[in-house]
């Protein structure tokens, strides 16, 4: 295993009060990445990384030399997966495509974090236009295993300790799903809750922003400067017994698409959990859900044609196969199948929270994948567990859920209502504790 703990919320702490010295930090940082990284390659190569952020940190220092003044995430390394522009970096989605074809301002997000004090580590490797296409980044827990994709170097970096928040997307499932596999914390919130300019676009129905660590109150500290109108609520007030959520486990052909092994440990996990207080109240839903899941794939999959349209005119010989395979079948998808996909996502998130209102269940819990990570770097494994909430839009939290019999870490996935994003980080600081 080559990882290194970098929780968010101490860390940022630490730098902010100067607990914690900047320049050590990175020095201390980049040491960890020249050792690493020729392994795990999370980060796109960079020639002067440490001397780049170096002086960014004495820029950092001059401009807030009192703590008292100092942003929430002064000194902060965060990693960007290379589908957001960023000033400085060259972006190319994980393609082959020149760079200057997406060429533009910064991403909102990315100028976000830098205005909180954060300092970019550098650009994440992506799957090929965060589709399926991997790059060469392998999972700091075993590096015969993916670490999960779209968002793979996002994921990695963050559990290898080169970064303790990287910025991932999700389309269908490529921040929870890699979350889950390298054993850290991924969040995606809300459909739009977090500004998408600047971001090189996959499905804009569906398209979020989400963001990884490895400790749930850094989920929190990230998601007050990233997520739009953000409203902090203690986690302490989550923790009293009459205060637990009651969960909902979606009984069904749904769940049945997880593996025995990864349901065989989700079990063990509602057993935990009930044994801490918790109710589990088990719903029969989402019994369309291959109907669901072709809707999807198929309005993502048109969304991206649509997106590419004037850039694969031009350079479709550069694109890898299975994404020239989904802008292919993209291009075969009329207006009103169109249509009809994308009404179907407000369809399915009125459905899933009205039967949570009359079931009485604050959250929704399942696998955050079939299973663990696979074996091998050829693919990132399948998203297929994540795919309904994030066609519905709604905010999802993935924590650690103990280990398949190889080893690997496998996950469990928290849902909530849109936007209550604030209950459910609130809530999983507790659960986080099983």
């Amino acid at each position: 295993m080559l990882l290194a703990s970098a929780p968010l919320a101490a860390t940022a702490s630490a730098l902010h009060s100067g607990q914690l010295d900047l320049l050590s930090y990175i020095n201390e940082v980049c040491d960890r990445i020249d050792a690493v990284d020729p392994q795990i390659q999370a980060l796109l190569p960079e020639t002067d990384r440490r001397a780049r952020l170096i002086a960014k940190a004495r820029a950092l220092q001059a401009r807030f030399p009192d703590p008292a003044g100092r942003p929430l995430l002064y000194g902060a390394l965060v990693g960007v997966k290379d589908v957001f522009r960023a000033d400085d970096f060259p972006t190319q989605a994980g393609s082959q495509l020149p760079a200057e074809v997406f060429s533009g301002p910064e991403a909102k997000c990315v100028t976000l974090l830098h205005s909180a004090g954060a300092l970019l580590v550098g650009k994440t490797i992506s799957t090929e236009f965060a589709w399926a296409e991997p790059g060469p980044t392998r999972n700091p827990r075993n590096l015969n295993h993916t670490p999960g994709g779209s968002s793979s170097g996002s994921a990695a970096a963050v559990a290898a300790g080169f970064c303790p928040l990287a910025l991932g997307t999700q389309t269908i499932g490529s921040v929870i799903r890699p979350a889950a596999f390298c054993g850290i914390v991924g969040f995606k919130p809300t459909y739009g809750r977090i500004a998408t300019e600047g971001l090189i676009m996959f499905s804009r129905s569906v398209d979020t922003i989400g963001f990884f660590t490895q400790d749930v109150p850094g989920i929190a500290l990230a998601a007050s400067v990233l997520c739009k109108d953000w409203r902090t609520i203690e986690p302490h007030a989550a923790v009293e017994p009459d205060f637990l959520p009651v969960l909902g486990v979606p009984d069904g052909p749904y769940l049945n698409q997880a593996s025995v092994e990864g349901l065989e440990v989700f079990e063990m996990q509602l057993l935990r959990l009930q044994e801490m207080g918790y109710k589990v109240r088990r719903i029969s839903v989402l019994q369309d859900i291959e109907t669901i899941n072709q809707r999807h794939m198929r309005m993502i999959f048109a969304e991206m044609a649509r997106e590419h349209a004037s850039w694969y005119a031009q350079y479709e010989s550069l694109y890898r196969p299975r994404t020239v395979a989904a802008i292919r079948e993209g291009q075969g998808v009329g207006a009103e199948e169109l249509k009809i996909a994308r009404d179907g996502r407000i369809m399915l998130r009125n459905q899933l929270e009205t039967i949570m209102a009359q079931a009485g269940i604050n959250l929704w819990v399942c696998p955050a994948a079939p299973g663990p990570a696979p074996e091998g770097i050829s693919t990132t494994g399948n998203p297929i567990m994540n795919l309904p909430w994030t066609y519905a839009g709604m905010p999802v939290i993935s924590l650690s859920a103990g280990h398949a019999a190889n080893g690997m870490p496998l996950g469990i996935q928290v849902i909530a209502p849109s936007m209550a994003d604030e209950q459910l980080i609130s809530w999983a600081q507790h659960m986080r504790t099983v």
